[in-house]
């Protein structure tokens, strides 16, 4: 429970869904940052094996998803709708959580994918963390730069359509890894 007094560090999960593996390579990032613990959602919607107690025991809980259609995937949706479980016993009240996203255009609505993980952590009663990153906006400002896509609720990437995974911005995934480490940063003091 956040805010306990215990000596090990705080628990950190990142449940996410790909689509074509850019989300996947945030989600890595993100984790990388957090000493977090990865939890895919499949090409099913579902979790893998262990994955609901492995949020249960978590202080903090990192949703991604891409943004398809100016929303989540229908995948990572119906993980949303199954959490209804957990709602129901509010045993991720007062967790915190946080939210990243990717899509194709510069744009592409992600600010509406973050909103609708902002809104399904409200409904568990949770605490929401921000990007805490300034945005790389001067002029001297470039692609690769940390939140280039200037966010503050939450990681942006941009990837292009035609853009395999392992082209992603690296500017992006620095924005993934420094907002990892911040949400565990947070995590962290509500510990004490």
């Amino acid at each position: 429970m956040p805010g306990a007094l215990t000596s090990r560090e705080p628990a950190v999960a990142v449940v996410y869904h790909s689509g074509y593996g850019h989300t996947q390579r945030m989600a890595q990032a993100v984790a990388a940052g957090a000493g977090a613990e990865l939890i895919a959602i499949d090409a099913e919607g579902n979790l893998p094996a262990g994955g609901w107690e492995l949020l249960a025991a978590a202080d903090a809980i990192i949703m991604g998803s891409p943004t398809y259609m100016g929303s989540v995937s229908w995948q990572f949706k119906k993980f949303a709708d199954a959490s209804s479980k957990p709602w129901y016993t509010e045993s991720w009240k007062d967790k915190l959580f946080a939210g990243f996203t990717n899509s194709a255009a510069t744009n592409g609505d992600k600010s509406s994918t973050l909103n609708y993980l902002f809104t399904l952590a409200m409904q568990h009663g949770g605490i929401w963390v921000s990007q805490g990153i300034l945005p790389s906006s001067s002029k001297a400002a470039q692609r690769n730069d940390p939140n280039f896509l200037g966010s503050y609720s939450g990681a942006m990437a941009q990837s292009p359509s035609d853009a395999g995974a392992g082209e992603m911005a690296p500017g992006d995934l620095e924005t993934a890894r420094s907002f990892g480490e911040r949400v565990s940063g947070v995590a962290e003091r509500f510990r004490r």
